[in-house]
């Protein structure tokens, strides 16, 4: 476990980087060319991300990236 210290723009940053990269994978995950493998790798690397996400953005946000239905692994 490590704990960082942020300044209220280092939070927005971070919130803004962090939704880039929820839309980027939530994009390549409804792309049908990419593999089984390919796809499970970006399902793995979601929900990391989403978990750092959801430890500080409001639950009105969360839900928006919140994965509908089962995603395989």
């Amino acid at each position: 476990m490590m704990g960082m210290l942020f300044n209220e723009k280092e939070c927005k940053e971070l919130d803004y980087v962090l939704r880039r990269e929820l839309d980027e994978m939530l994009m390549d995950l409804s792309d049908k060319r990419l593999d089984q493998d390919i796809r499970n790798a970006i399902v793995l690397r979601y929900k990391t991300v989403f978990r750092m996400y959801a430890r500080f953005a409001a639950p009105k946000e969360l839900s928006k990236y919140a994965i509908r239905g089962k995603i395989s692994e």
